[in-house]
Order: structure tokens, then C-alpha cells, then sequence
């Protein structure tokens, strides 16, 4: 069994600056409010993702694309900064880098626009270009910040990695769901499963939807934790209990959680768990990828469940 330090996960997709502002209350349609602090912050679906596994001690090779912008230059520098290969992320002249302006009320809780710019740019080309040389990967994670056709390509060169592929289906688009059955994993939060199955995720739901789209399943469920699929049953894991100061960005560290876990040989109820541990514990300092934890920081926080 190979640990977290030797796995090798590729991840494919957004690179956005995340612009956030925190207000109580935010405001209503035609309304101005003075708010109480702003960020900006390193984020995108896909960045998140790989820096949480690469925190989590894995190698993470990571296929993204910038604007020819201050913000792409400043995204880069973060991206090596955080020990990814950086390789595959390229520059598109004539685009801007993505951008998510943020609002996050006094409860923790948050709204979001995204615009993806740069991030519409990345082709199936690419990906089968960037790729190219790699021979072997533990896992292939994307998510639906870049165009469909791409997180096509990407699933596809998982298969031929013979990686483990989970897809985030975030931004939920009902011209999404074909794209499941070429993943091992598709993992959305509550509000994205009952926008593509158009119902809440009770357990013979969660079977249901999985059986039909063909693939294993696992729906986030905020501070309820998460719901997976195993061996023909629904099994249900909860998140330690913490005080949420920013929920931005948990779960983009539960699926980079996962991602490592699964990576690292752990069965799939342990990565949960470890999912679970990861996003909870992000919710307890402000901002996106600078309120991820390293594997020391879960280790050391007394008060989180462990493995």
C-alpha cells in the first residue's frame, strides 16, 4: 500500500483569484451595506483541489489555465509556491485569469459568481498535450469550472493512466450527467444532486441515481457530512463539530481529501472521513486555500476525530 507522500494525482481544471467580501448582513437586491473585511485570495475549484492533496503530502500534477494578467502572474507564484508541478499551467494571451467575487455573511455562509475566464481556454488539445508524457497516475480529479468537452478529454486520459477519476460536477449543468460514467467517482454537495436528480439525497435516492448514472457516488452534505455508495448500501459519515467562521472553499478541501486517501490506497469509507476532517476543519479560519490544513494541522487539532 502506497502512503500519502508517494501518491501521484492530476488534477485538471480552474484557476480563478477570489475576491471576497465579508458583510452582516449582506445585502438584498438594491441594497448597500458597509462590510467588515475584504481578501484576495488564490482560488479556483481545481486549485483548491490540488493544493489540499498537495498539503495532504501527495504529488500533484496540475493542468490549468491563467490570463496573460497581474492575477495570472500572482496565481502562478501561489501554485509554486504550494509545491505543485506547475508545468501543464500556461498562459492565454488576450484573456483574463477567472475571477469569483465572494460574499460571506456573518454565519459563515457564502454566495458566488464565478467568471471563468482563462479558464474556458483549456481544451481537450491541451489536456491530451500536457499529459502526454505522463506514464502513470494514482488519481485524476476534475470539475466543471472548464468546458465540458475538456473535463471529457481529462476523464478519458485518467482511464489511460490508470488512475482512480473522480469528477466534482461544480458548477452543476444538467449537460454534465453523461460525463458520469466515465468517472469511478462523481461527488456533488446536496443542492448540485438535487439540481441533476431533481430530489434530496435520501439513501434509495443516492442508490438510485448512482445505479443510473453508473458510477459510485458520494453527496456532500455540509455540516451533516457526506453520503457514499458502498457495496450496495448508503454509508454515512459525519464531520467533526467546529464552529464555521468561512465555509468558502470546504469542499474543494474534501475532495482534494479524498482524492489523497483514495491516492494513498485507503478504502472509500476512510476517505470520507478524512474528507469530512479536512472541510471541517477549513471552515474555521477566513479565506480559500489559506485556511487549508496540512497533515500536521489535522494531527495536531485535538478536538477532530482521526482515521
Amino acid at each position: 500500500m502506497s502512503g500519502p507522500s508517494e501518491a501521484s494525482i492530476v488534477v485538471v481544471g480552474s484557476v480563478m483569484v477570489d475576491l471576497v467580501a465579508y458583510a452582516d448582513p449582506l445585502p438584498a437586491v438594491g441594497q448597500t451595506v458597509v462590510g467588515s473585511a475584504f481578501q484576495i485570495g488564490c482560488g479556483g475549484k481545481g486549485a483548491n483541489q490540488a493544493v489540499t492533496a498537495r498539503r495532504l503530502g501527495a504529488n500533484v500534477v496540475f493542468v490549468g489555465r491563467v490570463g496573460a494578467d497581474v492575477f495570472g502572474e500572482m496565481s502562478l507564484e501561489n501554485l509554486l509556491r504550494q509545491g505543485l508541478d506547475t508545468r501543464s499551467v500556461k498562459a492565454i494571451e488576450g484573456e483574463s485569469t477567472g475571477v469569483a467575487p465572494i460574499w460571506v455573511g456573518a454565519d459563515g455562509s457564502n454566495r458566488i459568481i464565478v467568471v471563468p475566464g482563462a479558464n474556458h481556454g483549456l481544451t481537450p488539445q491541451d489536456v491530451d498535450a500536457d499529459l502526454d508524457g505522463l506514464a502513470q497516475a494514482d488519481c485524476l480529479v476534475c470539475q466543471l469550472e472548464t468546458p465540458l468537452e475538456t473535463v471529457a478529454a481529462a476523464l478519458a486520459a485518467g482511464a489511460r493512466l490508470g488512475a482512480i477519476t473522480i469528477l466534482n460536477p461544480a458548477p452543476a449543468t444538467p449537460h454534465c450527467v453523461p460525463l458520469f460514467r466515465a468517472a469511478d467517482w462523481v461527488v456533488p454537495n446536496e443542492h448540485e444532486f438535487a439540481l441533476l436528480w431533481g430530489t434530496e439525497p435520501s439513501d434509495s435516492e443516492i442508490l438510485a441515481a448512482a445505479a443510473g448514472w453508473g458510477c459510485g457516488l458520494i453527496v456532500t452534505l455540509g455540516a451533516e457530512g457526506a453520503a457514499a455508495t458502498v457495496g450496495g448500501e448508503v454509508v454515512r459519515s459525519r464531520p467533526p463539530s467546529v464552529t464555521a467562521v468561512d465555509t468558502t472553499g470546504a469542499g474543494d478541501a474534501f475532495v482534494g481529501a479524498l482524492a489523497c486517501a483514495l491516492a494513498g490506497d485507503a478504502g472509500i469509507v476512510a476517505a470520507v472521513e478524512l474528507g469530512n476532517r479536512c472541510g471541517a476543519l477549513s471552515t474555521q479560519a477566513r479565506g480559500t486555500q489559506t485556511s487549508f490544513p496540512t497533515r500536521e494541522a489535522l494531527d495536531r487539532a485535538s478536538d477532530l476525530q482521526r482515521l
